[in-house]
Order: structure tokens, then C-alpha cells, then sequence
């Protein structure tokens, strides 16, 4: 019998070690946004063009995680863990040092490689490391390291953006990966699988269970809403609130706090009742997008909306993470969580890309709320549609919490 080591006897370390390589993932991720201006204008491209640099890195998110995934499948989970460390930091290296925006676009989809199967194999990780019961907290607390990431390591990126250059916060980020490197192969336990990796064909097989497919679509359109406006959060904090550059890092941290309290907040209603955490935290991400288009207008109000968004925002992840986990239960689970990582990831690309049409081709920067809270609820009619099939085939559902349990 193993027994892991805790803290206060609760949490096991291993799920801080974990939340330290999301940290140092989450921070390359989101980093970008409160640097948009310099590298626009350091590199000679459009405020809209510097932007699709979160779309290559989340496109890079959705092909590397099922890639990899599959590759690594017969490895032992702390190497490939290990293994994507190392990617991350290489590639947050070469972004530091890129010449030119063609090749920090190929750079950050390098970098991007790690990200899904990193999420998607730790969520299983995490999940094993508490009872059945504390499963959505457990993600919830290893994603705690994207909320810290986002209060801490993007504000301060944008901190050192603005008086470093922007090639400074990449520096750091390659920095926090040694470090996140150096934790995980301390404390993750290398534990050894006695079941040989299911075939292959089975693990594809998950692709073919409508209800794992509905999750993925859920999680892309009910996430895409968040960065249609969170891309842009820069140019809206100065451009249309009229607030400096010196004062968007600050406000960020405000967004960071509420992401905080919104992914514990997700896992802890999704521990309850699931579904009912899904619906719930998509109806309320909803209304705070369409809220932004009466709020973004005056400082004090632009503060409260953005500490809202980030409550809204992240208080979906562990509902929908657990969802695609409990629909894929049995061989088929890294092979699912990994994919709906991608789907977030796929979900910031839909976000961004159609937060720039907005501004290049439609009503502009005010509007970008109304469109994204639009996005959202084409998420929630998923999940309202999922939510119907289960009702419609009781055994279904009996077949699957059969497998989870074998």
C-alpha cells in the first residue's frame, strides 16, 4: 500500500506540486494578455494581430493534447508530467528570444504543445490522490494553480513588460518552469500502473460516446465568452475606461483573485450536484459578460466587472472538467480529460479570434460583451441538451458509474 504524504493530513503534497506546474503553464497562457500594446508595437504588428498569439497558442493546446496524449499513453504519468516541463520551459526560452512575431507566434505554439496533455493527465493524477468524493475539488486545487497564475504571474508580467520590455516576462516564465520542473519530480509520486494501457482502439472509443462529444462542445462555447473580452481586457481597461497603462496591472490582480474564488467556488458546487454547477456558473457567466457593456465605461465599475469576470470565468472549469471525466469513465479518461484541456484551449482561440472581428470589422471594443455573453449561451443550450439525453437513458449512466468503479 502507498501512502501519501499531506499537509495537516487533507491535502496531499502532490496536488501542490501539481498546482505549481500549472502555475508556471497558466502564467505562459494568460501572460500575453497585459503585454498585447508592447509587443504590438515592439514588433510592428496590429494590436489584433499580437492578439492571435493566443489563438496560435491555444490551437497548438487543442493538437498537442490528444497527439501527445496518445504518445505517452504506456509512460509512466510522472515522466510524461515531467517530460512537458520541459517543453514548456524550452519553449518559453525561445519566446524570449524570438527576433521577430513569426517566430514568437512559432514559439508560443511550441510552448503550447505541453499545455493539454499536462491539465488532462494531472486531473487524472489529482483525482487518484483523494477519495471519490473530493474528485472536482482535487481538479479545482491543482487548476488553483492558473487562478495564482493569473494573480500573480500575469500581473507581474505586465509589471515587467512595461518597464523591461516585454521579452523580460518570458524570461521569468522560463524561470518559474525550472522551478516548476524541479517540484514535480520531488513530489509527484511515481506510481506504478499494474493494468497494462487499454488498447488503443478502446481509448478512441471514447470519441464516439455522444454525451463526452456534448461536453467538449459545452466546454468550448460555454469558455469561448471569457476571452472574447479578457484578450482585449487591455486595450478596454485604456481605450475605452480611459485608464492608463501603469494601471492595468493592478486591475489584473483584481481579476486574479476572482478567478481564485471562482474555481474553488466551481469545485465545491460541483462536488454537490454536477450539472447543477454547470448550468449555474454558465447562466451567471453570461450575465457578467452582458454586464460589461454597462460597466466598462467608468474606472470603479470596470474594476468590479473585471473581478466579477474572473469569479464567473473559472467557477466553470472543475464543473465541466468533471463532466467530460464522469461521461469518460473507464480507459478512455486521459485520452477525454486531455481533450477537454484543448477545448478550453480551443474556446480562447474562438474567443480572441472573434473578439478581433468585433473590433476590426464590427462595432468595436464596447460591444465585445454582449457578443461573448451570446457565446456562453450557446454553451449552456449544450449543456441543457446533454442534460436531456441523460434523463433519456437511464442505463447509460448506470453502465458508466459500473466502469468507473472496476
Amino acid at each position: 500500500m502507498e501512502f501519501v504524504l499531506t499537509v495537516q493530513g487533507i491535502m496531499p503534497i502532490a496536488l501542490l506540486a501539481l498546482t505549481a506546474g500549472a502555475f508556471g503553464i497558466g502564467t505562459t497562457e494568460f501572460v500575453i494578455m497585459g503585454l498585447l500594446m508592447q509587443v504590438s508595437t515592439d514588433l510592428h504588428v496590429s494590436i489584433t494581430a499580437a492578439g492571435l498569439l493566443i489563438s496560435g497558442y491555444a490551437l497548438g493546446v487543442a493538437v498537442g493534447a490528444p497527439v501527445l496524449t496518445i504518445a505517452t499513453r504506456k509512460l509512466p504519468r510522472k515522466t510524461v508530467l515531467l517530460a512537458l516541463m520541459a517543453i514548456f520551459t524550452l519553449g518559453n526560452l525561445a519566446c524570449a528570444l524570438a527576433p521577430n512575431y513569426e517566430m514568437l507566434m512559432a514559439a508560443r505554439v511550441i510552448t503550447s504543445l505541453a499545455h493539454g496533455t499536462f491539465f488532462g493527465v494531472g486531473s487524472v493524477v489529482a483525482t487518484g490522490l483523494v477519495p471519490p468524493e473530493r474528485r472536482a475539488s482535487a481538479i479545482a486545487i491543482m487548476f488553483t494553480g492558473l487562478t495564482a497564475a493569473t494573480l500573480l504571474g500575469v500581473p507581474a508580467g505586465a509589471w515587467l513588460g512595461l518597464h523591461f520590455g516585454w521579452r523580460s516576462a518570458f524570461w521569468a516564465v522560463t524561470a518559474i518552469g525550472v522551478l516548476a520542473f524541479a517540484v514535480l519530480s520531488v513530489f509527484v509520486p511515481r506510481v506504478k500502473d499494474s493494468a497494462k494501457p487499454a488498447p488503443l482502439r478502446e481509448e478512441l472509443a471514447v470519441l464516439a460516446r455522444p454525451q463526452v462529444l456534448l461536453g467538449l462542445a459545452m466546454t468550448v462555447l460555454g469558455f469561448a465568452g471569457v476571452f472574447v473580452v479578457y484578450t482585449y481586457i487591455q486595450p478596454l481597461l485604456t481605450q475605452v475606461t480611459g485608464l492608463s497603462e501603469s494601471a492595468v496591472s493592478p486591475i489584473l490582480l483584481v481579476f486574479g483573485g476572482g478567478l481564485a474564488i471562482g474555481n474553488l467556488l466551481g469545485g465545491k458546487l460541483a462536488d454537490r450536484a454536477p450539472m447543477a454547477a454547470v448550468f449555474g456558473t454558465l447562466v451567471a457567466l453570461a450575465v457578467v459578460l452582458g454586464a460589461m457593456q454597462f460597466t466598462i465605461g467608468t474606472p470603479f465599475a470596470a474594476v468590479v466587472f473585471v473581478g466579477l469576470l474572473g469569479i464567473a470565468s473559472f467557477a466553470t472549469v472543475a464543473p465541466m472538467q468533471l463532466r467530460v471525466l464522469e461521461k469518460a469513465s473507464g480507459s478512455g479518461q486521459n485520452l477525454a480529460s486531455s481533450l477537454n484541456i484543448a477545448a478550453f484551449n480551443l474556446g480562447n482561440a474562438l474567443g480572441a479570434w472573434v473578439g478581433g472581428v468585433v473590433i476590426d470589422h464590427g462595432p468595436g471594443l464596447r460591444a465585445l460583451g454582449w457578443v461573448a455573453a451570446l457565446i456562453t449561451l450557446v454553451g449552456l443550450a449544450i449543456a441543457l441538451w446533454s442534460r436531456a439525453l441523460d434523463k433519456r437513458e437511464p442505463r447509460d449512466a448506470l453502465v458508466d458509474c459500473a466502469s468507473a468503479q472496476v
